[in-house]
């Protein structure tokens, strides 16, 4: 698995630093944002636009959702709306998540393995915006009419989905920091960047510790709530195992990387314990969650943002999951994995669906939440769990193939 060269070319592709293969495709051809993207000759502003298809259908679900009865009141009249239970909702979500789903699995199935620039696959990719805005609203339109057992279906379907959006996204946090440890142990930075490594990881070990103190004075004031502080002390061993393992001298990973590792298992734990049902007695303010307020309002906004912009950028990082070395890139490369992007925003569809219901299609959703529930809490648990193992195995193996490859010579 690369780690390195895929968040290299993206940063360099990101900060604007000149990339030869992708160098003249930024420019194609000479004249405005808006004429690159009628022409459709910038792939890189092309994501923006799917982005932004893919926040309105994340803006759509959240309005049926939460304000689907008087916003949309002509969804009871429909055939397979059972007097609106059938279209708003959680099943309203789902449907809406399930035309986003079908637009962006027709677009993956239109352009994978899409290898070279200037062809009618590439075109299809960066252009044809009025076709595809048509494909996007009807298939949209579509999902309200199919019957409720295929929306059913789907729904058990996006379980997986959304598993799949969670593990993607897991390798590429975990390449990146791979690759900001290994930039900055470079023979050109290693000297330069010392003061830096080591303020960065003293900053992202204090963090921990105070995100550690913080969450057991808020989600764990009673020793009776031993799941919190299950959560909150196991989240505390894993970073300390981590920097163990990291530190090693078989490892040397040195202390960057497990530092913010550990910043990311803390912020997965919080979530966890936030996403906890409302009115439990081991999250204080509990009571005052029960109503909806600004800051409730604003973290649901964060919330949705953060999660857009997670597909938005996990969608270019197809290198990072190239276990075979290629050759270089030929000068008309296409300058990312188009059909990798696509399925990215196809499982983020059943990921955003997950949030919005809870993981639960039964569960009642109170307006301006998103992903609360034991069902999302003990995912965001199993996430972080899995985040730890998959960081572990890849500090280990290394090592564990050197011994077995020497175990091999021998005999």
């Amino acid at each position: 698995m690369k780690s390195g060269g895929c968040w290299r070319c993206k940063v360099e592709m990101e900060s604007g630093l000149p990339v030869s293969r992708n160098e003249g495709h930024g420019v194609l051809k000479d004249g405005s944002w808006f004429a690159q993207f009628r022409n459709g000759s910038n792939p890189w502003m092309a994501r923006y636009v799917y982005a932004v298809m893919f926040l309105a259908s994340n803006l759509l679900a959240w309005a049926v959702r939460d304000y689907g009865r008087k916003a949309f009141p002509e969804m009871e009249k429909l055939k397979n709306c059972q007097g609106g239970h059938g279209c708003l909702g959680a099943e309203g979500v789902l449907r809406v998540s399930l035309g986003c789903f079908a637009f962006f699995f027709v677009m993956f199935l239109s352009t994978a393995r899409t290898e070279r620039m200037y062809n009618c696959r590439d075109s299809w990719h960066s252009g044809w915006w009025s076709a595809k805005i048509a494909l996007w609203i009807a298939l949209t339109v579509i999902a309200f009419l199919v019957p409720t057992i295929i929306v059913q279906i789907y729904g058990e379907i996006a379980h997986f989905g959304a598993g799949v959006f969670l593990l993607v996204q897991l390798v590429s946090v975990i390449s990146f920091i791979t690759w900001l440890n290994d930039y900055c142990q470079s023979d050109k930075l290693s000297e330069k960047c010392r003061i830096h490594v080591m303020s960065l990881a003293t900053a992202a070990y204090v963090i921990c510790v105070v995100g550690i103190i913080m969450m057991y004075i808020w989600y764990a004031p009673e020793p009776s709530c031993l799941l919190n502080i299950f959560f909150i002390t196991w989240t505390l061993v894993l970073i300390q195992l981590m920097m163990s393992v990291s530190l090693h001298p078989k490892v040397n990973a040195g202390i960057l990387t497990p530092g913010v590792m550990g910043l990311y298992v803390v912020f997965i734990c919080w979530c966890a314990i936030r996403s906890e049902p409302a009115g439990e007695n081991c999250i204080r303010k509990a009571e005052e969650s029960n109503r909806t307020d600004w800051l409730t309002i604003i973290s649901f906004v964060i919330a949705l943002l953060a999660m857009v912009i997670a597909t938005f950028s996990t969608g270019i990082d197809s290198q990072c999951f190239q276990f075979r070395k290629k050759e270089a890139p030929a000068e008309d490369a296409v300058p990312y994995g188009y059909g990798f992007f696509h399925f990215v925003f196809a499982t983020g569809a059943m990921y955003f669906a997950m949030l919005l219901i809870g993981w639960n299609t039964h569960h009642t959703i109170k307006k301006w939440t998103i992903d609360v529930g034991w069902t999302s809490t003990w995912v965001r648990i199993v996430n972080e769990w899995l985040a730890v193992c998959v960081y572990l195995w890849m500090l280990l193996a290394p090592m564990i193939r050197s011994r077995f490859r020497q175990t091999s010579e021998v005999a």
